[in-house]
């Protein structure tokens, strides 16, 4: 069996385990209980078969038997109680009432040898009979064989209603042991069920690592994770690092790069100078979007929380000191408490990058509006320019791709603003803002 429930699975092989135990256990006990009727009937057949026995007697050859036998069912017809004693020389027979005119067949004679025997045989109506016979012989040589049955459907009663009775105490004893299994599973299950709280914690970003008591078998499954994610957090930090040392180690040669462009345009030199200024910008972008993936890249981090109004209004004090962004107006409609699900580096980050565009497309207002929702916080920025077709709107996340040359934007502003709310679990959505364009961030907030 492939996935499903831990829990499914030991509780079906309980309850499973238990039905069949409880089932052997009916079966065994009716078993016993029918064998200790049918020992109750032969010790009552028994002392019947002695008082007939004592009550019999040969004179002059013939058979008497003195009225011992005095329980009424002796006496009615087909009652399902009989006896009768035969003369083993002559073959006479004599009988309890309940016999009538009838008589028990019973088995072969056991050669005279004076002891019980219990076996079955069919009355005359052809019921089930229990019955205890001996032979006696006399000191003068003279035998009979006597015999007391009883209907075996007084077992077949006894048992019936034992098993009406131990059917419900059967069904109540598997209801307890159910119940009894269920609390154990869970118990038993408690420590698994922390430790994948503590790894939502880890998902979530609330904890680095997991920090949960459990027990010997299930801490060494811990520490591993643990290890993992101290090795996971190690290995982003040296990725970080090294994407930070390759773009300083990249950012000399590009100004070289950017000075020869200047210097081969000034010579007249200008295919070659935009050949070459199409090679550094490719490798700028890759730098900027590695950078930025880089930073975004899923680590193991307590949560972050940032103020958004601090960090907008920050974000629209640098772009407003950038060349064309004085003819702008920024609106701000977001509450001075009003927090956010992300770290404030990252948040600048998306706030960067969606004015930086709104100011470079912007014919008079950018409008930046916050709110919290049920589930999180939602940031827009809306512009009043032309806008982006909806068949380019799903282009326009692409990396390196842009739609128009104006400002000298790199294309990598809304897929790094993407890559970073899809880190976080958001989402990114694009509408018209009659006129102009509409760019709303999702950030939810875990529990």
């Amino acid at each position: 069996m492939k996935g499903g429930s831990i829990r499914l699975r030991l509780w079906s092989a309980a309850a499973i385990s238990i039905i069949i135990a409880l089932v052997i256990a009916g079966v065994g006990l009716r078993y016993l209980f029918e064998r200790h009727v049918e020992r109750r009937v032969e010790a009552e057949l028994t002392v019947d078969l002695n008082q007939l026995i004592a009550a019999t007697t040969l004179v002059n050859g013939a058979l008497q038997v003195a009225p011992a036998m005095t329980d009424p069912r002796f006496a009615t017809p087909a009652s399902g109680y009989y006896w009768q004693v035969e003369d083993i020389a002559t073959g006479a027979l004599t009988r309890s009432r309940s016999l009538w005119d009838t008589a028990l067949a019973l088995p072969p004679e056991k050669a005279g040898d004076g002891k019980r025997y219990l076996t079955e045989i069919r009355s005359p109506q052809g019921e089930l009979l229990i019955v205890v016979e001996r032979t006696i012989v006399d000191a003068g040589g003279q035998s009979f064989r006597a015999a007391v049955a009883e209907d075996h459907e007084t077992v077949t009663a006894s048992v019936t209603e034992y098993v009406r009775e131990l059917v419900p105490a059967l069904a109540f004893l598997a209801l307890v042991l159910l119940v009894a299994i269920f609390v154990q599973i869970t118990v038993g299950l408690a420590p698994l069920e922390a430790l994948r709280v503590a790894v939502r914690g880890v998902v979530a970003r609330q904890t680095a690592r997991l920090d949960v008591a459990a027990p010997r078998e299930v801490q060494p499954l811990a520490d591993e994770i643990n290890r993992l994610l101290e090795a996971q957090e190690k290995a982003l930090t040296r990725a970080r690092s090294r994407a930070a040392d390759l773009a300083h180690g990249l950012k000399t040669p590009l100004q070289v790069l950017s000075a020869d462009i200047r210097t081969l345009r000034a010579k007249g030199e200008v295919g070659l100078a935009d050949e070459i200024e199409k090679s550094v910008s490719a490798i700028r972008r890759h730098i900027e979007r590695e950078l930025a993936r880089a930073r975004v890249a899923p680590g193991v981090t307590v949560r972050a929380e940032c103020r958004v109004a601090e960090t907008a209004a920050g974000i629209v004090e640098v772009v407003k000191r950038t060349p064309g962004s004085e003819r702008l107006t920024f609106m701000a409609d977001v509450a001075a408490g009003l927090t956010a699900p992300i770290d404030e580096g990252d948040l600048a980050e998306i706030l960067g990058n969606l004015i930086e565009n709104a100011a470079r497309f912007a014919r008079s207002t950018i409008h930046i509006s916050a709110a919290a929702t049920a589930g999180g916080t939602i940031i827009a920025v809306a512009d009043d320019g032309p806008g982006i077709a909806d068949a380019d709107k799903a282009t326009v996340l692409s990396r390196g791709v842009r739609l128009a040359t104006k400002g000298g934007g790199t294309g990598l502003g809304l897929a790094i603003v993407s890559d970073i709310v899809g880190a976080y679990g958001g989402h990114l959505t694009m509408r018209d803002a009659a006129p102009g364009l509409r760019v709303t961030i999702d950030l939810p907030r875990r529990s």
